[in-house]
């Protein structure tokens, strides 16, 4: 007997990963971005470098064991995990008038009234505008005299609320963190990933998305025992 296939439809494929370069908006502490070229055409017939990045640079998924003692790393996750329906919720303008702007339950409930209730094990991303910053550095961390950063994410309550009554798979941000860039407690990750779920920073093109009805397909690197990886997303949009 045949057996029930699930098919996707979509219209257009779009690159939610930031290029990969030296000149990247690091976090402090991380490691640079390096190439090496090991073999090049003239003398060996074939061009070849070596690459060196943290694995929670450029755009990156967070796995459980950066956060928690007895988390899996990211060479656990299935495959079927990585490809999920995405929704999309905008702050933008609030995010311009307050970098600090932290996504509130309030903020989920006007979007489901106008967009539907979000289905179970959907990834929600965050909108923000900071992916325009991307290029300057100062802009992107926002970081005050005292090295403060400042930037916005999902708060603590409205994560808790998107995970226990809406059963979501994860977050994505087009930001350095899931978490405000105030919150240096890291809380919002730990309790997504608490659960082995989905955490996506850095994203980008987060406006060439719809509301809902986006497929995302996530390509990780299956690092034994990653804390992360750079990752490959891609939104197939209807």
């Amino acid at each position: 007997m045949a057996q029930n296939q699930n098919t996707i439809s979509y219209s257009q494929v779009i690159h939610l990963s930031h290029i990969i370069d030296k000149d990247i908006p690091q976090w402090p502490g991380d490691p640079p971005v390096e190439f090496t070229t090991v073999a090049n055409i003239p003398q060996d017939g074939y061009y070849l470098r070596r690459f060196s990045v943290g694995e929670h640079s450029a755009t990156h998924i967070n796995a459980p064991n950066s956060f928690h003692n007895n988390g899996v790393g990211i060479d656990q996750y299935s495959a079927e995990s990585l490809v999920l329906p995405g929704v999309v919720i905008d702050i933008c303008e609030a995010a311009a008038v307050n970098p600090d702007y932290a996504v509130t339950i309030a903020d989920v409930l006007a979007w489901e009234k106008k967009n539907g209730k979000i289905a179970v094990g959907s990834l929600v991303l965050l909108r923000t505008g900071w992916q325009d910053k991307w290029l300057d550095k100062t802009a992107f961390f926002n970081a005050d005299a005292a090295g403060m950063m400042h930037f916005p994410g999902f708060s603590y309550d409205a994560t808790q609320f998107l995970l226990q009554e809406r059963q979501i798979a994860g977050l994505g941000i087009d930001t350095h963190g899931v978490d405000p860039g105030q919150d240096n407690s890291f809380s919002v990750n730990s309790l997504v990933l608490a659960q082995q779920r989905i955490v996506l920073e850095n994203l980008t093109n987060l406006q060439q998305l719809p509301a809902k009805g986006t497929t995302l397909m996530i390509g990780v690197l299956r690092l034994r025992d990653g804390s992360g990886c750079p990752v490959g997303v891609l939104a197939l949009v209807p």
